[in-house]
């Protein structure tokens, strides 16, 4: 009998069902015969403007530079950081994405026999490392589909070694305010992690912002998890971070690969930090982008969810139908049954052309089922 190693990948891992990223213009393209260059993507959450053009010109020039391995410790960028956000550049830890840093602190915690708390329609990413960590997810029932805060303060056991919280969250936009997030960080024991990952808080209106990071004097179980892959519009390089009491921060470091952010992401985040007039112009297209999604649902009749990131929920019935009429029509959105959502599509901002033509398109499929 041929023997195999699968056996020895422990069962959590193998129960695993992989996480489903948003479907690559190009790859539509090979199935239905499509023109890549008259598709439309609004499915992962991208900037509709591209990258920062001091970001392009930094990777440009960090090119001369490419057989070289990359800044292990970012320094550059940490410094960026703590001068822009009045940090302690010992609080920061840089990863491939936001994601890398999600996964590097749950490591820290999470193991069999332990759990992690997080609400439902939350983040794909939570449940999946922590099945994958071999550790029991507590999921807590939404509240009108954003995070009942109560409730997960309500829901953490013994056990409990890590809570997720994403603000705005994603799929599904909500928000909660941030005297509400302190009223439950004071709430949740000093010995469980409180993960509050904003990849989308640079899309808050003014009178929603709050700053999370003066928050972690007081509260060293606080990590704060961010991107540069929404708002600063570098998606493809990978490079996001974490902040956190320095204790915290320092054991993250100790399983960090040594060269998880690359030398061009590391530039072009230092250079997309400093761009603050693309990323006002960012903030602006989607306020606007979201505004002429959402009119144009409520003309079809659509229910959809307020949104404060750069993506709406809306509800078209009969889901995958609708996607699958989309993507004939060179249309990528977001189906989000894998959230609990069979009804619902989620849809990226795009450029004012790119909304236009969702919608219209939106209009013609709605006819057809009717």
């Amino acid at each position: 009998m041929q023997r195999s190693v699968l056996p020895h990948v422990p069962a959590a891992i193998r129960a695993l069902a992989p996480y489903q990223p948003g479907k690559p213009i190009e790859e539509l393209a090979r199935e239905r015969g499509l023109d890549p260059d008259r598709i439309i993507k609004l499915a992962s959450n991208e900037n509709p403007l591209g990258m920062s053009p001091k970001a392009m010109a930094a990777v440009g020039a960090a090119l001369a530079d490419g057989a070289r391995y990359p800044d292990g410790n970012g320094f550059a960028l940490k410094a960026a950081l703590a001068e822009r956000f009045g940090l302690a550049p010992e609080r920061i830890v840089l990863g491939n994405g936001s994601n890398d840093v999600l996964e590097l602190v749950a490591r820290l915690v999470l193991q069999p026999g332990t759990s992690a708390v997080f609400s439902q329609y939350a983040f794909a990413v939570y449940p999946l490392v922590t099945q994958a960590l071999g550790a029991r997810a507590i999921v807590v029932p939404a509240r009108d589909y954003g995070h009942d805060l109560d409730a997960m303060a309500a829901a953490i056991a013994e056990d409990t070694r890590i809570v997720f919280v994403a603000n705005p969250n994603n799929p599904t936009g909500t928000f909660v305010p941030g005297e509400v997030i302190e009223r439950f960080l004071h709430r949740v024991p000093a010995d469980v992690l409180v993960v509050l990952d904003e990849a989308y808080t640079e899309y808050l209106e003014p009178a929603d912002r709050y700053d999370s990071f003066a928050w972690l004097e007081r509260f060293p179980n606080l990590v704060v998890t961010r991107t540069f892959s929404k708002a600063y519009g570098l998606a493809s390089l990978r490079v996001g971070y974490a902040v956190a009491d320095p204790a915290v921060a320092d054991a993250m470091n100790r399983i960090r690969q040594p060269f998880n952010v690359n030398s061009f992401a590391l530039a072009a985040a230092t250079a997309a930090l400093a761009d603050t007039r693309f990323l006002a112009e960012s903030v602006a297209v989607n306020r606007e982008g979201l505004r002429q999604l959402t009119e144009g649902f409520e003309a079809l009749g659509l229910s959809y969810l307020p949104s404060k990131g750069n993506f709406v929920a809306v509800r078209v019935g009969d889901a995958a139908r609708v996607n699958d009429a989309l993507l004939d029509r060179g249309i990528i959105v977001r189906p989000i049954a894998g959230y609990g959502m069979p009804e619902w599509l989620r849809v990226s901002v795009g450029l004012p052309e790119e909304n236009a033509q969702f919608l219209t398109a939106l209009v013609s499929i709605l006819k057809e089922r009717s």
